[in-house]
């Protein structure tokens, strides 16, 4: 059977309530919400006040990492102090619990024995201290993976920082300085994302839900200090249980949009090889890129 992503034009705060309430499923126990927190002077992440309704919807405690950032980056999220500075800073303490999931030590190693790229996955100790997770992504573009999803957030956004420096080498380091000396090509680097992927949903397989939103579509990511504005206009939000399945059903729609800032998006995308990461996924089997499209 295909998978089913739910589809809508509204782009509210209730119109996400609505998207998950669609998928007919209750996230049981403690629940990880994912999501990207903006890195200091991104003007284009979505705010606390936008995903508020969501995360009390179903009491979840939002969940974060440290970055791999080189010292010439511009970000702050790469050391926990500043880490922890910007998330009081962007709000996000006002309105819930945080947990910067690799405050504490050692990681945790997981095998991913069928890895294309890689064979393990370094995660943050207190992943394991949820029940299920909700990730809620901002879908727009990325300066590495040529697009930022569902499949980014459970791969580079689950990872600790030795996590995301393997990621990036594919699996030649794990070392957040020396990860971008040896960074993968444009082949490896998708299938390495693919790979940690994996490895998150399956260990929530069953107690896991996806939630995309395309508005502020920019090329670059929310993790970039200076990045872009958006090029599009915005689309709508998408909601299912597959990860392989929104991401693949948001490129779509940005491909039959007839907005002309699409044709920059789609280069981003295309220059990096991204959909390379949502093929490598789908080769994986933890998702499918056939699909139904439910519009509400």
């Amino acid at each position: 059977m295909k998978s089913k992503v739910y589809f809508t034009r509204e782009l509210t705060s209730e119109a996400v309530v609505k998207m998950y309430g669609a998928l007919g499923v209750s996230l049981p126990g403690k629940v990880a919400v994912k999501l990207h927190s903006g890195e200091q002077g991104n003007q284009n992440y979505l705010t606390p006040e936008f995903w508020k309704p969501m995360i009390d919807r179903i009491g979840g405690t939002v969940c974060e990492t440290n970055t791999a950032y080189g010292d010439a980056s511009g970000g702050v999220r790469d050391h926990t102090d500043t880490h922890l500075k910007l998330i009081e800073e962007h709000g996000w303490n006002k309105y819930f619990d945080v947990d910067l999931m690799d405050i504490e030590g050692p990681d945790l190693v997981w095998p991913i024995p069928d890895g294309k790229a890689l064979k393990e996955n370094h995660v943050p100790r207190h992943i394991v201290n949820y029940d299920s997770m909700l990730v809620l992504a901002h879908f727009k573009g990325h300066p590495m993976g040529g697009f930022g999803g569902s499949l980014k957030q459970l791969a580079i956004g689950c990872a600790s920082a030795k996590g995301k420096a393997l990621i990036h080498s594919a699996g030649k380091t794990d070392d957040r300085f020396q990860c971008w000396t040896d960074h993968a090509d444009k082949t490896a680097f998708p299938e390495a994302m693919a790979d940690a992927a994996s490895s998150i949903y399956r260990h929530f397989e069953g107690r896991i839900a996806f939630i995309n939103v395309m508005r502020n579509l920019s090329v670059d990511c929310d993790c970039c200090a200076v990045a872009e504005d958006p090029c599009m206009k915005d689309i709508g939000i998408l909601s299912s249980l597959d990860p392989v399945a929104i991401d693949q059903a948001c490129i779509d729609l940005v491909m039959a949009s007839d907005d002309p800032g699409k044709e920059h998006f789609m280069e981003r995308v295309n220059s990096r090889n991204g959909i390379h990461t949502i093929e490598a996924a789908a080769e994986l089997g933890f998702g499918s890129r056939e699909y139904e499209l439910i519009e509400l």
